[in-house]
């Protein structure tokens, strides 16, 4: 049995910020991953992941059930599809914290009325 150091602890009883979490998965992939996938692999890669997530997705809220012996696991696929683009982030020099700050600025801007006025959602 292999003993575990402290270099192999992940602080998973602190609160995460997404640039908490770039700098866990850049440090992981620097001691475990050797390096990154090419940008154009962690796509596919992504692509894929975010497929497994669609197929959860079918099968607890959508037509579709589960194959004998499947057991759902929604918060993994969607950590899956959180570790890929956080990878591409890093190696794209994206500061996800602060770009999805502007995002939501964005959205206000544009979107403050849009849904409230919109009749279709209050149904």
């Amino acid at each position: 049995m292999q003993q575990q150091n402290d270099n192999d602890k992940t602080p998973t009883n602190e609160p995460l910020t997404l640039g908490g979490a770039q700098q866990l998965v850049d440090q992981w992939v620097k001691q475990y991953g050797v390096r990154y996938f090419s940008e154009l692999t962690n796509m596919a890669v992504l692509t894929e992941e975010v497929g497994e997530l669609a197929r959860q997705m079918a099968r607890i809220y959508g037509d579709q059930s589960f194959k004998q012996g499947e057991e759902p696991n929604l918060g993994d696929e969607m950590a899956d599809v959180l570790w890929v683009l956080l990878c591409l982030a890093n190696q794209t020099g994206v500061n996800l914290e602060e770009e999805l700050k502007l995002n939501i600025e964005k959205k206000t801007r544009r979107d403050k009325t849009r849904h409230i006025n919109n009749e279709k959602l209050k149904k």
